[in-house]
């Protein structure tokens, strides 16, 4: 076992841009092929083009950086930087003997297909790097404080834009004598993340009367006075590379008694979900106790059938989900899910929804700490913004 580990080493590989599983390990942000090898010792050799190594000689978390120019093969062949790098780290690892490897969910085939052209076996552990990425480290959560802060300005500039325009004589509203739709709720959103250091890679919700009915329709066409309008934000913040993630409900006007009803509901599953959110408690159990107080106040859980009254009232979706890197990360909070850990990451979001009516649903970002939850949040969750 001993030569075993001896000749075995680790491998992440692809752009640390997009694969955020490589970005989490190095935590150093380049759109060029790179890899990270994590030989015995532990010794953590990064390689990465050349005019990047100055860089990430300081900030990434490696212990060596080198370029592929340092491990030419026999057949390297330049002229496209993914071809040279995998060739490179298959003659890297041949060089430092190495003959298997494990790799997580994302590395790319290119890789393995020349390591395993070198003669070097590879097993594919699903969950590597997985625990890593949802028991947050202090610099992480840190970044999504910072998020979730920038999404709430954003949150409150939309909730009280809608909340202040006037109605018209169809009750359309209107800002600055146009009708306020949701395409330009969308300009305006992406403008406030643009100037506060966050963008929008991934869109924005703003879904006004029965479009909200669908939980993830994005929304489309003129608001209205007297409906729920559900806004939820998701923004990538540049500094960082984390992400924010808030939802909020807001009515223009006179509130309807059923959109109080399942407001009132939605906010009481969310409170029960967060009481039950604690380091060892499972995911299911999260989710449980958001349904448990759905059923309770007469509405349903699960997709409605499709001849189901429009009057129907669900929560069609889980309770929340990791977040991170990405905005959607493990743990699911939803049937099955797994015993939760200190330092994950999640939101907390219960939502009901109603084809007569439309939707509410109410998120917020709580990190799971030793007793219990730290609530990111800070910002009021009613339906009125004036």
């Amino acid at each position: 076992m001993a030569d075993q580990k001896q000749n075995h080493a680790v491998v992440f590989a692809g752009s640390p841009m997009t694969n955020l599983a490589l970005y989490h390990q190095i935590r150093f942000a380049v759109g060029d092929p790179t890899a990270l090898i994590i030989l015995p010792g532990p010794h953590r050799l990064l390689m990465i083009r050349n005019i990047e190594m100055a860089r990430a000689k300081k900030t990434a978390r490696a212990d060596e950086v080198v370029c592929p120019e340092e491990f030419k093969s026999k057949n390297w062949q330049a002229g496209d930087r993914e071809l040279v790098t995998a060739q490179s780290v298959a003659e890297c690892l041949t060089q430092k003997g190495i003959k298997s490897i494990t790799a997580d969910r994302t590395l790319p085939a290119i890789y393995a297909h020349y390591i395993t052209k070198a003669g070097i076996s590879i097993t594919c552990d699903p969950n590597l790097g997985v625990m890593d990425r949802r028991s947050k480290d202090p610099e992480e959560l840190d970044h999504l404080r910072n998020a979730q802060a920038i999404t709430e300005g954003c949150m409150r500039m939309a909730c009280e834009t809608i909340a202040n325009a006037t109605a018209d004589s169809k009750g359309q509203l209107q800002l600055d004598g146009s009708t306020l739709t949701s395409e330009r709720m969308f300009k305006l959103i992406d403008i406030h993340f643009l100037q506060n250091g966050g963008s929008t890679p991934h869109g924005s919700i703003v879904a006004g009367g029965i479009i909200g009915a669908d939980c993830h329709d994005r929304g489309h066409g003129p608001l209205y006075t007297g409906q729920p309008v559900i806004i939820d934000l998701f923004p990538y913040i540049k500094e960082s590379h984390y992400h924010g993630d808030c939802t909020r409900c807001v009515v223009h006007g006179d509130i309807p008694d059923e959109v109080a009803k399942m407001h009132a509901t939605v906010l009481e599953a969310k409170a029960a979900a967060e009481s039950a959110t604690k380091p060892g408690v499972t995911a299911d159990s999260v989710h449980a106790a958001a349904i448990k107080v759905i059923k309770a106040n007469g509405y349903q859980s699960g997709i409605p059938a499709d001849n189901a009254p429009d009057s129907t009232c669900s929560m069609v979706h889980g309770t929340g989900h990791g977040i991170g890197l990405d905005v959607h990360e493990p743990p699911l909070l939803d049937v099955g899910g797994p015993a939760l850990v200190e330092g994950d990451v999640l939101t907390i979001e219960p939502g009901l929804y109603c084809k007569a009516i439309g939707g509410i649903r109410i998120e917020d970002m709580v990190a799971v700490t030793k007793n219990g939850i730290e609530n990111f949040n800070t910002l009021p969750t009613g339906l009125t913004w004036t």
